[in-house]
């Protein structure tokens, strides 16, 4: 969804385990590095442990894609198994055959899985087991699997077995009916979560990897995810790709660190709050507690019957005049602004169809008759062509026209209201009269569909190719270069040529369309924005700038 707007070629933040994302930071390089010595060695078991989310998984794949080619690998994902039906899944995994006799006899599994290894073993090969989620292995297959490290010949072993899992994995190990396995353990490694700085570079890596060019986190929201994820990179990612999302709904191509709250808030289902707001409030109740103590001691409530003593009590008037200002100064709370809820609720006869075509059509000097025919057929008999999509907040700033925006509020109940102007933090509805909306709270009710119009330069539309003739073309190629400052009285070219090529796949790469070099109908529309006239009706005032009169 967010790709493109992020010049993205896929998705950053998938919690899927991919070895082209894999970061390797200073322990799960050690991790990888002693995985791969004890493949391509002889020796017992390795175990590596790590909490949830750590990269146990990731780094299983990298050990897999960079196997040797003298290795074979029997990969078990899931052990919860009796002793035969795990001896089973490695002779499936190594692929052996199995006679049908055999799957009931742990003897006869055996025996064939130690034929397999020395024959293996003779040809040079090197046999390691992989066992992932190792946690979940009952002690009747744990001793299994130390019976299989028996397997060996005069010099080495014929098996290598390398347990991952959870930190549980070292306590069930080290019970002490298993002490024997857990002395012929070589390696021990345990993946601890990343540091501050870690994260921020693994963010930095995995953005890299998808195509970024630009840094979309920068050091205050890193920070922030590195506080609500600890560390953990499957936190990291599904925290980070949240955080993607929302300020692509909000067209903002930098992550703040409130999006990252919010989208910790999405994760965990809580809200979280900036990490410098306890300290705030507990110098700010300090402060309050500093003035409430001077406040009292200016006052002196011990003394009150000599203050008294010194206003006129002949005097009323004197004593009335006196306390006067401090009445005077208060003012009443003025009421909140309403919801927007509250508002759709309060004009929901003005939020149907007609209401709504009736409004835009009119910002654009246009008749709407309410007699059945269809709206946008209406404005294309005045020279205008509706735009339905469903999109962002940044396609509407692309575009740079007022639109029916299709709002959903907690009922269920639809409404249809027109946008007229936008800017980075709000927008202005008409509901009830101009109404001026964050632009956070409208994307609550806002799920993207809208409906525009823009004045093609001719009807109907069509995408504009290189090597095309026309009037359309002509039009094309005077926008651009009004855009470009290129003027003069010389005949304009209808062609689509080259030069012209350029000029569209510029444009597009400018406002973050697709770069093709193809006049599509959304590169137009972007166009007709960039150049109208002034009986154009604009969301942002500021864009004339870019209009060439």
């Amino acid at each position: 969804m967010y790709l493109t707007f992020f010049g993205l070629h896929e998705k950053p933040f998938a919690i899927t385990p991919d070895p082209r994302y894999l970061y390797l930071s200073e322990r799960h390089a050690e991790a990888l590095a002693h995985l791969l010595y004890g493949i391509n060695e002889a020796g017992g078991f390795v175990q590596l442990t790590g909490e949830v989310g750590t990269g146990k998984t990731t780094i299983v794949r990298s050990l897999l894609a960079q196997t040797p080619k003298n290795a074979e690998i029997a990969l078990i994902l899931n052990p919860r198994m009796s002793a035969p039906e795990f001896l089973l899944t490695i002779c499936e995994e190594l692929g052996i055959g199995v006679q049908n006799s055999a799957p009931g006899s742990v003897k006869d599994l055996v025996d064939i899985l130690s034929h397999y290894l020395l024959h293996a073993h003779a040809a040079g090969k090197r046999v390691v087991l992989v066992v992932d989620e190792a946690q979940n292995l009952s002690p009747s297959v744990l001793e299994q699997v130390r019976l299989l490290t028996n397997l060996e010949t005069n010099t080495q072993k014929l098996l290598q077995i390398i347990l991952i899992g959870q930190p549980e994995l070292r306590e069930l190990l080290a019970r002490n009916e298993l002490r024997q396995l857990a002395q012929r353990i070589t390696g021990r490694y345990h993946l601890n979560p990343l540091s501050r700085e870690e994260t921020t570079a693994y963010v930095h890596h995995r953005l890299r990897v998808a195509g970024a060019t630009t840094d979309i986190f920068a050091a205050a929201p890193l920070n922030e995810v590195f506080r609500l994820s600890q560390g953990v990179p499957r936190v990291i990612n599904v925290i980070c790709d949240r955080a993607l999302l929302g300020a692509y709904s909000l067209d903002r191509h930098r992550v703040t660190a409130t999006l990252v709250r919010n989208a910790a808030a999405e994760v965990f289902g809580r809200r979280f709050t900036p990490h410098w707001l306890p300290w705030a409030l507990t110098a700010g109740i300090a402060a309050l507690l500093t003035i409430a103590t001077v406040a009292l001691w200016n006052l002196q409530p011990w003394s009150t019957r000599s203050g008294a003593a010194q206003l006129p009590r002949d005097n009323p008037g004197v004593a009335a005049a006196a306390t006067a200002p401090a009445r005077a100064a208060v003012t009443p709370p003025q009421p909140p602004a309403p919801h927007l809820g509250e508002l759709l609720a309060q004009h929901a006869a003005e939020t149907d169809t007609e209401t709504a075509f009736a409004r835009l059509l009119g910002l654009w000097g246009a008749k709407y008759q309410p007699n059945g025919t269809d709206p946008c057929s209406q404005a294309t008999q005045q020279g205008l062509e509706c735009v339905s999509e469903r999109g962002s907040f940044g396609q509407l700033r692309l575009y740079n026209r007022p639109a029916i925006l299709l709002l959903s509020d907690g009922a269920g109940t639809s409404h249809q209201v027109v946008l007229t102007a936008l800017d980075d933090e709000r927008a202005r509805i008409e509901l009830g009269g101009a109404r001026s909306v964050g632009i956070g709270e409208l994307s609550h009710f806002w799920l993207g569909d809208f409906v525009m119009l823009w004045r093609p330069a001719s009807s109907p539309v069509k995408a504009l190719f290189p090597g095309m003739r026309g009037a359309e073309v002509r039009w094309l190629r005077q926008s651009l270069q009004r855009l470009h400052g290129v003027g003069g009285d010389a005949p304009v070219s209808d062609l689509f040529d080259a030069e012209l090529t350029g000029w569209v796949r510029d444009f597009q790469r400018q406002h973050q369309l697709a770069v093709d070099g193809i006049a599509g109908v959304r590169t137009q529309i972007a166009l007709a924005s960039a150049v109208g006239g002034p009986d154009t009706p604009l969301l942002s005032a500021a864009d004339t700038h870019h209009h060439g009169g």
